[in-house]
């Protein structure tokens, strides 16, 4: 089974992206900050991350920045999820590794899209 860690500080968040994630076929692990997430990845990469910008300890930018110089991290499919809608913090986000951007709010059409159009599916 596939997995995926969903990364991001608010619950409510996290246990809507695990329903959705779950009903695609994936195993769920949670972060709640991205330096939460890197441990976790350095115990095992996941197949996907979705991932939050604006988060305490360590943002996802830095995350994802980080994982990407982990052994096998180029090959993580990350998905960032975030509020931030300028064009400016997308190209960031392409620019530091990100495979695919989403807005918050999303719902599981969006999710579902993004994971095939990722192969992930």
């Amino acid at each position: 089974m596939k997995t995926c860690l969903v990364v991001d500080d608010s619950r409510v968040i996290r246990t809507v992206a695990r329903r959705i994630i779950e009903e695609l076929g994936f195993q769920v692990v949670e972060a709640e900050d991205g330096r939460i997430a890197l441990d976790k990845s350095e115990e095992a990469l996941p197949d996907a991350v979705l991932l939050d910008w604006n988060m305490p300890n360590m943002d996802g930018l830095e995350y994802l920045r980080a994982l990407r110089q982990l052994p096998g991290g180029d090959q993580v499919r990350v998905v960032f999820c975030t509020t931030e809608n300028d064009l400016r913090h997308i190209q960031e986000a392409l620019a530091a590794g990100a495979d695919e951007y989403i807005m918050k709010p999303f719902d599981a059409e969006i999710v579902k899209t993004k994971f095939d159009l990722l192969g992930l599916l």
